[in-house]
């Protein structure tokens, strides 16, 4: 019999834990589990949404549109923050309390009515605890079991570890990093297990010279360090940007590539111009088939704040590219330092601009570094070993219900 799942999103906009879930939903066993997905809104993914991503493969879709804010919890907030404004704690515990009235106690009683009137067996959620709170409180006001899925480092509290722990069947972290910071938080050992995210190394592997010399007109000679993903604060591309400035003004040959789009773009776009480097950076927007602008890069650089297993250094691991990242859990554990490629610290603009240049100027340790990384990723990193890991713990929540 078909286990009837309910998945949950309350996500704003298509990123890599996204990506991730659709690379899911396309191998998902469709014999033992009938995916129903529930998203807050229909977001769009370049020229298409996600309505259309999901009925192209064939999962149906429910939306749960979202009232604007009150002005009384605006109000409300703005009163905490200026009374509390010294009391950390008792202003965000304040806060969070304003957000359950308004926003997620209603939310929790219409993911509790689908759960009942739909005869779901599972509520399987995306992201991270704290996003998913109303799934939490629904799937106890309807008995349903829960399994979370956490795609980057949480951000919690001991009362979002006390319903965790209360209601959840299991906690699927994307890296062993992810569990351990679940972990720190109090989320019971036994309810987190990792299942690492995967990429398929059997799939078509583009030719980068195309992009490169056909869209991109880019001239020979230059080494290009490129960036995917969403132009966002959290990604760090400021300190990208810096660090290629020092480059360029020492006389090194290089261009920046930025592929992904974002509320961050016309700051990052005026930064280029101030540090004098907007002829050398390129942003290209969003691009469906990313992959592509990757295996056009030399390096392939993700210096974010936070991070669960990045999908985008999958990418451009498998492609052979070496890879520069940010010393912060997901990317250290996937990327073997020396190995298959270099960690810096977040937000170090002049640690990452050494990183760089030792790489522009070493053609031979960019194909060492490239090779190691293309190596590990089909070794450790398979997308088979994803899809059955996480069809597994779906599969023993709903026994165990």
């Amino acid at each position: 019999m078909k286990a009837k799942i309910l998945l949950l999103d309350t996500g704003n906009e298509w990123g890599g834990g996204t990506n991730s879930l659709f690379e899911l939903l396309k191998r998902i066993d469709r014999s033992r589990f009938d995916v129903t997905c529930l998203f807050y809104r229909d977001y769009p993914k370049g020229q298409s949404s996600l309505s259309q991503e999901l009925a192209a493969i064939g999962i149906p879709l429910h939306l749960l549109p979202q009232r604007k804010q009150p002005l009384w919890a605006k109000l409300a907030k703005e009163l905490v923050r200026g009374v509390f404004a010294w009391q950390r704690g008792w202003r965000q515990a304040l806060v969070k309390r304003i957000e359950h009235g308004w926003r997620i106690a209603p939310n929790a009683r219409a993911i509790a009515a689908l759960l009942r009137d739909g005869g779901f067996d599972l509520l399987y959620m995306n992201n991270q605890p704290r996003s998913n709170l109303e799934g939490y409180l629904a799937a106890e006001q309807s008995g349903v079991p829960v399994v979370q899925h956490c795609r980057i480092e949480p951000l919690m509290d001991s009362a979002d570890a006390a319903i965790v722990n209360r209601v959840a069947s299991a906690v699927i972290g994307v890296s062993n990093g992810v569990v351990t910071a679940l972990q720190a938080h109090g989320v019971a050992a036994d309810k987190c297990v990792a299942v690492l995210n995967g990429i398929d190394p059997a799939q078509p592997l583009p030719e980068g010279r195309v992009v490169r010399e056909q869209v991109l007109a880019l001239p020979d000679g230059e080494v290009v360090f490129g960036a995917v993903g969403q132009l966002v604060e959290r990604k760090g591309l400021r300190y990208l940007l810096q660090a290629a400035a020092i480059l360029l003004k020492q006389g090194l040959p290089l261009r920046v590539l930025l592929v992904g789009d974002g509320p961050q773009r016309a700051e990052l776009e005026a930064l280029a111009a101030s540090l004098g480097i907007a002829g050398k950076v390129v942003f290209t927007g969003f691009q469906s088939q990313p992959l592509a602008y990757t295996a056009a890069m030399d390096v392939c650089v993700l210096v974010s704040q936070s991070e669960g297993l990045p999908r985008v250094l999958l990418e451009a691991m498998l492609l052979g590219k070496p890879v520069i990242a940010s010393r912060v859990v997901g990317s250290q554990e996937l990327v073997a330092e020396e190995e298959t490629g270099l960690l810096v610290p977040y937000a170090d603009s002049t640690a990452l601009a050494a990183a760089m240049a030792r790489l522009a100027a070493d053609a031979g340790l960019r194909r060492q570094l490239g090779e190691a990384g293309s190596v590990r990723v089909r070794a450790h990193y398979t997308i088979a070993n994803y899809v059955a890991g996480t069809e597994a713990i779906l599969a023993r929540a709903v026994r165990k219900s």
